[in-house]
């Protein structure tokens, strides 16, 4: 599909379907869109009276248009309240328009939309994430797909002539994004740790990135206890991956991303039931994926920051190899960890993550996992929790995730919980007791990192939905890949 920003008017453009993004309660005809209005011979003003179309987010109409008329069908897409106007907003409406483009078998789409904020490139590139996301089908375990008849070809953004590099960039960004939906979304028999190396390997190779894979032996020598307790029960060995992007000058700034990479999470011996979701826990490599896809994008824009990604990947398996509830397992900084819920194997993994990826001096850290139940009671299936005992780092990941549009709650970092997490036989507990589970378990993380900048985020509600919201359609989400981009460009 060929994706581009034009100047043709409104009113000259010609096409399967010219689709036009109204405010709600502000849907009256002047100006232009009422000489569209009467080219079309009062087609628009129709569609809108008997459509009932009030312009809410979300909303769409569309109708044919006479034979005579230089485009097949006119639809509107409601971009809600003017005053409430956001790059999320337009990213919502053109997914919207892209999907409705598609369901009538269009090849050509004219999108007009207002320009937010005066800044065509921020709005070329909402839009541009929002089509390539909202028309990303994943279907490769699929006989047959559901995708036949016409398809879209075209989709001229009107009124953004000359943002070429910002449409190049949604693209570049949204591959990232697509590489994380696909990880998430292939089952353990398909994505393990040796593929996910494999994935890492692939990115190095095409964008330019260096590539440091350590093998079980390896992480033997650098003490890595908490991680390979985890790992020792998988038949599969396991990886532990740290991906290098280098710009060609001196880097403006040095940071991590460290991604929670379970493959599957069985429970170990304290082993999911069955009607817990066992299924799904594909997926519990969400914080990896989205790690290895912010790589690609990163590859692919080559920005001027160094960026270190790194994921220790495994399984958490269940075999007479299996950590037991009540062993004492030692980091690689030396902390021992009492492990009384071996279900709580994530932020074992992490640990010694954390203390690899300070040792590279980089001057702030962010880890990001689907790392507690306790997250998802809190903040439900859209919003990620986010922890940091560092302001500047917090507005740096608020400001990140605004332009994105993906949801973040800043969420307390209540030292006196740690309690909850204290051990008679060693330096602690990998699970302190039900209550803020999820701010424990990002106490317990603050353990293995001393003085660099740092934030966790709980990512475990968003990386996945059972109904089509927005550009994510049902099935992995991608989640927070954007983010980390934004987070690293600004």
């Amino acid at each position: 599909m060929d994706l581009r920003g034009i100047d043709t008017p409104r009113l000259e453009w010609t096409g399967d379907c010219l689709v036009i993004g109204l405010f709600e309660d502000a849907i009256d005809l002047t100006g232009d869109l009422a000489d569209l209005d009467q080219k079309l011979s009062g087609t628009l003003a129709e569609l809108i009276a008997e459509a009932e179309f009030k312009g809410k987010e979300g909303s769409s109409a569309i109708t044919r248009v006479g034979s005579n008329s230089p485009i097949r069908k006119i639809a509107v897409v409601g971009l809600g309240k003017a005053d409430g106007l956001k790059p999320e907003s337009l990213r919502r409406a053109a997914a919207v328009a892209a999907r409705l483009g598609k369901k009538e078998k269009c090849k050509t789409l004219g999108l007009s939309m207002p320009v937010w904020n005066s800044d065509p490139a921020l709005t070329a590139q909402a839009i541009g994430e929002g089509i390539e996301l909202a028309l990303h089908q994943d279907t490769r375990f699929k006989s047959e797909t559901e995708d036949k008849g016409a398809k879209l070809e075209q989709i001229d953004l009107l009124g953004l002539g000359g943002q070429d590099a910002a449409i190049t960039r949604a693209r570049q960004i949204c591959l990232g994004v697509i590489l994380a939906r696909e990880l998430v979304a292939a089952p353990a028999n398909i994505v393990t740790p040796i593929t996910m190396a494999e994935t890492a390997e692939a990115i190095a190779r095409e964008y330019g990135l260096s590539l440091e894979i350590l093998e079980q032996n390896d992480c033997e020598k650098l003490g890595m206890g908490a991680f390979l307790g985890v790992a020792q029960a998988s038949d599969l060995p396991p990886k532990f991956i740290h991906l290098t992007y280098k710009p060609a000058g001196t880097p403006r700034k040095k940071v991590a991303i460290v991604g929670k990479g379970l493959t599957f999470d069985s429970g170990g011996l304290n082993i999911k039931p069955t009607g817990s979701g066992i299924e799904m826990m594909k997926t519990d490599m969400g914080g990896a994926a989205a790690t290895l896809g912010a790589a690609k994008a990163i590859g692919l824009l080559k920005p001027d920051v160094e960026v270190h990604f790194i994921s220790a990947v495994t399984e958490n398996m269940v075999s007479g190899r299996a950590m037991h509830p009540g062993d004492i397992l030692t980091a690689s900084n030396g902390k021992t960890i009492e492990v009384n819920n071996t279900d709580a194997e994530g932020r074992l993994t992490l640990a010694d993550a954390l203390v690899f990826a300070e040792k590279l001096g980089v001057e702030a850290i962010v880890d990001l996992a689907t790392l507690t139940g306790a997250c998802v009671v809190a903040l439900g299936d859209d919003i990620a929790g986010l922890w940091t005992a560092d302001d500047t780092l917090a507005n740096q990941i608020s400001k990140a995730s605004e332009l994105s549009g993906e949801k973040f709650w800043r969420m307390p970092m209540e030292d006196k919980y740690f309690e909850g997490l204290k051990s008679v036989v060693a330096d602690m507990k990998n699970t302190g007791p039900r209550p803020g589970g999820a701010i424990t378990a990002a106490l317990f993380l603050k353990q293995f990192i001393k003085d660099t900048a740092w934030a966790h985020l709980d990512i475990a509600g968003p990386v996945w939905t059972d109904k089509e919201n927005g550009y994510n359609s049902t099935g992995a989400t991608g989640f927070p890949v954007r983010t980390l981009v934004n987070w690293v460009l600004n």
